[in-house]
């Protein structure tokens, strides 16, 4: 397979997104940093619960996959929660550990009692939710960040400034805000967040312009997917200039989530040509492992992780995959299995099927040459009523059961 951008012998995406109009416009970083919050914001999830040793196990699988930083949790929130920050900084597994915090002062000495490389120091930002959610006085947000940034900073962490619902503030005042707090305070870098998801896709290049106008600090993408937008939020925030993504393994997160962890790196690594550290061959272990350990299924269909990816039901793509041989399997995927470390296509029985699933079939269970094209059409037949009784898809047991019934039972 030639290679080119779009096309390897991983990947095959569009040409249309490696046009030069398109990649004219594009302002990407060199090196896409992942900061991974699936220990902090994953786990605000409804329901969900990580123990201290659920939280190790995690990071440790975050580490072989290659993240930058992981974001371990949040101190105040439980003294096991505290003990896991810290058996997490002592195991010494390669990305920079940070921890979250309010803008308060003791908030953020608890994270430095961790032991932790950084910190995210959260804000309210938008002047109704200041008043309404927090009812404090405008003031009292923007000197609080003042103060617990400038001592973080003093205190020798790398300081991230997150301000809640910036997407939804005020422009003026938000652009207002991270700028004074960059002057009387301090930050290393700033979060942009967008805590309710309710910035479109077509408003985030505009936005991180604005924001890269006022404050000359790398710029990191948190985006919600309340309305199905993280992930694409995402990409188009790093297209604009963002250096660091925001992402959860499965997407988990409050509400509806936030940018999905395999989603950002895969589409990156094919349709942007961006560099990262992520080793995506470990995505879908470490997608498996998170599930397991939050108690819950992904959908069967959900991009990349998803565990019926690669399994093919409907009859013209059986065609196409034994047509084509598993030598050009790209033609009937835009990734390979392996790039994330998933299983390979598997030909499933059901309604959709059609007559090169019977031969496949006819062929694993070694009838392939017992039976003509109309006794095939016959099987097919059988085979569509049958998933349509059951409501599902068949099993091999069962398709052996048509063939005898059609061809009489094999001769012995």
């Amino acid at each position: 397979m030639a290679r080119q951008p779009w096309k390897s012998d991983k990947h095959f995406v569009s040409p249309w997104n490696y046009a030069p109009e398109v990649t004219a416009g594009l302002n990407l970083p060199r090196k896409v940093q992942f900061h991974d919050i699936t220990l902090r914001d994953g786990e605000q999830q409804s329901g969900l619960c990580f123990r201290k040793g659920d939280k190790v196990r995690i990071a440790e699988a975050l580490a072989e996959a290659g993240v930058d930083r992981i974001e371990a949790g949040m101190p105040v929130v439980s003294k096991q929660d505290a003990q896991a920050i810290k058996a997490i900084v002592q195991a010494r597994l390669g990305p920079k550990i940070f921890s979250f915090a309010r803008c308060m002062v003791p908030d953020v000495q608890r994270a430095l009692d961790t032991g932790v490389d950084g910190i995210v120091v959260e804000i309210p930002c938008s002047e109704h939710i200041i008043k309404h959610a927090y009812k404090w006085p405008l003031e009292k947000a923007i000197g609080l960040a003042v103060e617990a940034t400038r001592f973080a900073h003093e205190n020798g962490l790398y300081t991230v400034f997150f301000p809640i619902d910036a997407s939804r503030a005020e422009m003026d005042w938000f652009l207002q805000t991270i700028a004074r707090v960059a002057t009387e305070g301090h930050m290393d870098a700033l979060a942009l967040v967008d805590t309710f998801g309710g910035v479109s896709p077509s408003a985030m290049g505009y936005l991180v312009r604005k924001v890269k106008e006022r404050v000359k600090v790398p710029v990191e993408t948190h985006f919600h997917d309340d309305f199905g937008c993280g992930t694409a939020n995402t990409l188009l925030g790093i297209a604009a200039g963002c250096e660091v993504a925001h992402v959860t393994v499965n997407g988990i997160g409050e509400r509806c989530g936030n940018a999905s962890l395999q989603e950002v790196a895969l589409a990156l690594k094919t349709m942007y040509h961006v560099k990262t550290s992520i080793r995506s061959e470990k995505l879908y272990a470490l997608s498996k492992l998170v599930q397991k350990i939050c108690g819950y299924r992904l959908p069967t269909n959900a991009p990349i992780v998803g565990d019926r990816v690669f399994e093919i039901e409907s009859g013209i793509i059986v065609s196409w995959l034994r047509n084509c041989g598993l030598e050009h399997a790209l033609e009937l995927f835009p990734y390979h299995w392996t790039l994330m470390g998933q299983r390979g296509p598997k030909v499933l029985i059901g309604k959709k099927s059609g007559i090169d699933t019977v031969r496949h079939y006819m062929e694993v269970i070694g009838r392939a040459d017992e039976a003509d094209d109309d006794q095939l059409m016959a099987i097919l037949a059988k085979v569509k009523d049958e998933a349509l009784r059951q409501k599902g898809l068949l099993e091999l047991k069962q398709f052996e059961a048509i063939v005898a019934r059609v061809l009489g039972r094999r001769k012995r």
